[in-house]
């Protein structure tokens, strides 16, 4: 996604007897406001505000400083919130998006450590129809899949690599500490690869986790899977997830086109279940400060199916100010409810969604 970033410098000085050393500390934020229509959310259709919509309500502090011969360190402090409300994304947690030290190295590439993303949503994301047309509520339903940077995906306790560039190509690895004295409790390994040769890009991603909490219930509107009743909004927990998926895009002149295709594999007790999602797009640059995209994706899982359509416009006043009107509808089938992320499930087989707003970024 596009980023304005206002950069603040601070001098730092060395240890006594070593060169100065060149450091700087950036604040940024993400403001996202507007308004939506629903033509059916629980039986009902409203009208409400909504937040965050072409990217997440957030602020966040990223730091690097040089330490001299190619070596830097960094780190990054990122909190989730809403701009309607003023309230945090995950009560309790200031940095809830993410929080992380390390070290770069201009040959080799860069290790953190800290709550971090994992790289279905690094990668893989910003090939989706929801992240390519910026549109929050185009993820798939329940982001089981992980590729909006809302639950399930901030990991705590992790290390991450992520290589430099080379012919094209960028590694990544991370592991999920357990932090508990169950060996497999909160257990989670993401592998990422990216391939980038001019007008192409291709990415790739697999994870594992344990213990894994999954939003069903309110994500797909599921009263119940694997024999856990999920009335009331309950939770889901998975004792074991396998989430693999590939991607790309190819710029054509004013034309980009874009597709994605991933599975998650979901254990509980002995019992199996997959979700699938298949994905695709395009955005054409009308003008230099206009854009009209289109998306759709269709996903299954226990036999049932969700498909949603999106049109989306994003006109830019600035490099930093947008304003967007997205329209999506959702159809739902096989004993299914049509449900959109971050608005709620239909009763029925069938949803319409408008929203429209103005998203700023410093």
């Amino acid at each position: 996604m596009k980023k304005g970033l206002a950069y603040i410098a601070f001098p730092l000085l060395a240890a006594a007897g070593s060169a100065h050393a060149q450091s700087s500390v950036t604040l940024y934020g993400s403001l996202d406001a507007g308004i939506g229509y629903v033509s059916n959310l629980h039986g009902s259709s409203s009208f409400f505000a909504q937040q965050g919509t072409y990217q997440a309500d957030r602020w966040g502090l990223m730091g690097v400083e040089d330490l001299g011969s190619g070596l830097k360190s960094v780190f990054k402090l990122e909190s989730g919130f809403s701009t309607i409300t003023g309230a945090m994304s995950s009560a309790g947690t200031l940095f809830n998006r993410q929080a992380y030290v390390g070290l770069s190295d201009n040959r080799v590439g860069t290790i953190t450590l800290g709550r971090q993303t994992d790289f279905h949503f690094e990668m893989l994301g910003p090939l989706s129809t929801a992240q390519a047309l910026g549109d929050f509520s185009a993820f798939h339903p329940g982001n089981i899949d992980g590729l909006g940077n809302t639950l399930p995906v901030q990991l705590s306790n992790t290390v991450k690599f992520r290589s430099q560039t080379f012919a094209g190509i960028t590694l990544g690895a991370m592991y999920g500490f357990t932090n508990t004295a169950s060996s497999t409790a909160g257990h989670s390994i993401s592998l990422g690869a990216t391939y980038a040769n001019g007008p192409l890009n291709l990415a790739a991603a697999y994870s594992e986790y344990h213990d894994r909490t999954l939003n069903l219930a309110s994500g797909l509107g599921l009263t119940s899977f694997q024999g856990v009743n999920l009335a009331g909004g309950a939770p889901f927990v998975a004792g074991h997830v396998k989430n693999a998926g590939i991607g790309g895009s190819y710029q054509l002149g004013a034309f980009k086109l874009h597709g994605i295709v991933t599975q998650v594999r979901i254990e509980r007790n002995g019992q199996t279940d997959s979700y699938r999602s298949v994905d695709a797009g395009v955005n054409f640059q009308l003008t230099p400060a206009y854009q009209i995209d289109a998306g759709a994706w269709t996903t299954t899982l226990a036999g049932q199916r969700w498909t949603q359509l999106t049109l989306a416009n994003v006109y830019e006043l600035s490099k930093t100010t947008q304003l967007y009107a997205d329209l999506m509808v959702g159809q739902a089938s096989r004993g299914a409810v049509a449900t959109t992320l971050g608005i709620g499930a239909s009763s029925s087989n069938r949803q319409t969604v408008v929203l429209t707003g103005i998203h700023h970024l410093f």
